[in-house]
């Protein structure tokens, strides 16, 4: 499995040298530009990462870059084209710096130290680096800070636990489990949104920047622990697919941007992979409208329908709350989508129903 390890530079002065090869990879990545640019007015074609990179051949040595930085520029720039389906932004002044590299090549570690190009980085080491390494880049954040990001080949560790769980993502409640607990959401730039306005209104575009540092430090640093405890307790985790970006462009954007749910399914996504558990992201349309207990439909629907956190399903007469039957559901789906090309029980009621049809969709009211 392929993790990226991060560690911030401890020397303030190395930025001037970081910067300066930062301006050149932004050279190269917009003469990457200009050559799509001219391909397409002449000969109707995108240009390869291939072609690109035979037209800057030579170069590094006059740039001061690294080839294998020269290389991985060209390459990401075909990568990113191919990804949107046309030319990248341009890279200038307001960009911040990256230098990306081959680490088996272009970087040597020493210790609590590398050296790149000659010139030795200290780092502030917050987890020993272990694995092979595969490729690199070196990262500038909004503050002017300098990373070493690596990318490392480590083994698969199968240590999860036993039980099952759905999740239904939330904003009052962030996660609301199957198994009837709830972890409230943080609100973590509600609590520095009066700080933040007081720097904005005063124009202190530092302290602006190092608020929102914060916040988003905190939030990585409560999701990262959420997450983990999350694989470690069990072997199979559902989470349904709710439409984040959909609801960042609603009155509710503040909140889901607060939330982070896409940050929490990655990190559930990625450390289920590394210790052997299963993840999976189930549609979660009628979720919290069917009943858990008898599969009886008749619950609220629509955004109206949001206040009623508590009911009683008009089938059973069960009660439900309404987030936790929500996750009962997404367990149970999550169950069905495991089972590869089956015909199974609809837990909507009415007719069987195939995994396939369980799949993922884009949905209103999905996942985080």
């Amino acid at each position: 499995m392929v993790l990226t390890y991060r560690y911030r530079i401890k020397d303030a002065t190395c930025g001037r040298h970081l910067r300066r090869q930062a301006r050149e990879v932004n050279r190269v990545w917009n003469y990457c530009g200009e050559i799509h640019n001219a391909a397409r007015r002449h000969n109707k074609r995108w240009p390869s990462g291939f072609d690109l990179i035979k037209l800057t051949g030579g170069s590094s040595k006059l740039l001061g870059l690294h080839s294998d930085t020269v290389q991985a520029v060209c390459k990401q720039f075909a990568i990113s084209r191919d990804t949107c389906g046309k030319r990248p932004r341009w890279r200038g002044r307001k960009s911040l710096g990256w230098i990306p590299f081959q680490a088996s090549r272009a970087l040597r570690v020493q210790g609590d130290a590398v050296t790149f190009l000659g010139r030795r980085y200290r780092l502030w080491l917050s987890r020993p680096l272990e694995g092979r390494m595969l490729c690199g880049a070196f990262g500038e954040d909004a503050r002017g800070r300098w990373y070493l990001n690596l990318q490392v080949e480590i083994l698969e560790d199968d240590k999860h636990g036993s039980g099952e769980i759905g999740i239904d993502l939330g904003l009052k409640s962030l996660v609301a489990i199957s198994t009837g607990e709830k972890i409230e959401a943080p609100r973590l730039y509600r609590k520095h949104e009066r700080a933040l306005a007081i720097a904005q209104r005063a124009g202190r575009k530092p302290r602006v920047r190092a608020i929102h540092a914060r916040i988003t430090n905190r939030r990585k640093h409560f999701l990262h622990e959420l997450s983990t405890r999350l694989v470690r307790e069990n072997r199979r985790i559902c989470v349904g697919n709710v439409n984040s970006c959909g609801l960042a462009r609603t009155s509710l954007a503040k909140s889901v941007l607060d939330a982070g749910w896409s940050l929490l399914r990655s990190q559930l996504r990625y450390k289920a992979t590394r210790h052997g558990a299963e993840y999976i992201e189930v549609d979660e349309r009628f979720s919290t409208q069917v009943c858990s207990a008898c599969a009886a439909r008749g619950g609220p629907q629509g955004r109206e329908g949001l206040v009623v956190r508590e009911r009683v399903c008009s089938g059973c007469g069960a009660r439900h709350d309404r987030d936790i039957n929500s996750a009962i559901n997404l367990l149970v789906s999550g169950r069905n989508v495991g089972l590869q090309q089956t015909v199974i029980p609809s837990v909507y009621g009415g007719e069987d129903v195939k995994p396939t049809d369980l799949q993922p969709q884009t949905s209103y009211h999905g996942r985080s």
